[in-house]
């Protein structure tokens, strides 16, 4: 199927892990996809895959924590496509050390990608979603937005702070047929938990296609009804409810 027909998404963090999930799952569903990476490299290699396999996807380069290039992406995508269809806030990162030991530099980047650059990002989407009458955001919140582990200080703020700011998002976009959804995913198979942890058993984190394929079915909600908030995690999760 190809519900997402004549759809422009633009994923950030599509370079690898649940981004480049959400890039293949998204243009083998019609969308023309805008796999935007802080790494040229990934950003090419995705993007060269999907269009390999006939499909639509534009590289694109960008550090989402800078508010120029966020703005000139933003208009660069309404200048090739015409339109932007949905914002996939996905790219995030931490560093897993004590608040003692965790920099004052380290805490500020955590905090610019995971928090502000959603910020940015939908506040330059949101003028060219409502002058078309319709659009979608999807902040890819987590599991530490609803509880707290030792060492990851910066990360849990992030991701609380996420949710908040998607459901205040929510709020304001709605009245204008812009939907908003905090995804909140449990652990899965990707570099971000993989790279920090190579001993982590992976019968207890889920597949990123899994993810992709629950923003595959948000972005195909019916009008007039949107799910702002979700929880997706892994069977074998045993630290969840």
């Amino acid at each position: 199927m190809e519900e997402l027909k004549n759809k422009v998404v633009l994923v950030t963090g599509g370079g690898r892990g649940l981004g480049e999930a959400v890039c293949h799952t998204l243009a083998s569903a019609g969308a023309s996809v805008v796999v935007a990476d802080i790494r040229d490299e990934l950003a090419q290699k995705v993007a060269g895959e999907i269009q390999a396999n006939n499909l639509q996807a534009m590289p694109l380069v960008i550090d989402v924590t800078d508010e120029v290039q966020a703005e000139t992406a933003i208009n660069k995508i309404v200048s090739q496509y015409g339109r932007l269809d949905a914002l996939i806030n996905n790219a995030g990162t931490d560093v897993t050390v004590s608040i003692e030991e965790l920099s004052i530099q380290d805490w500020d980047r955590i905090i610019a990608v995971n928090l502000r650059a959603p910020f940015i990002l939908s506040k330059f989407a949101l003028p060219v979603m409502k002058e078309q009458g319709s659009g979608h955001i999807i902040n890819i919140s987590s599991t530490a937005a609803k509880r707290a582990w030792a060492n990851a200080s910066a990360y849990h703020a992030s991701k609380w702070g996420l949710l908040g700011f998607s459901h205040a998002l929510h709020v304001e976009a709605r009245p204008h047929n812009i939907k908003v959804t905090a995804l909140v995913a449990g652990g899965m198979q990707t570099p971000f938990l993989l790279d920090r942890f190579p001993d982590i058993d992976l019968t207890k984190l889920q597949d990123p296609k899994n993810v992709a394929a629950t923003i595959r079915f948000l972005l195909s909600t019916p009008e007039g009804t949107v799910i702002s908030e979700m929880m997706v995690l892994p069977m074998g999760e045993g630290s969840w409810p």
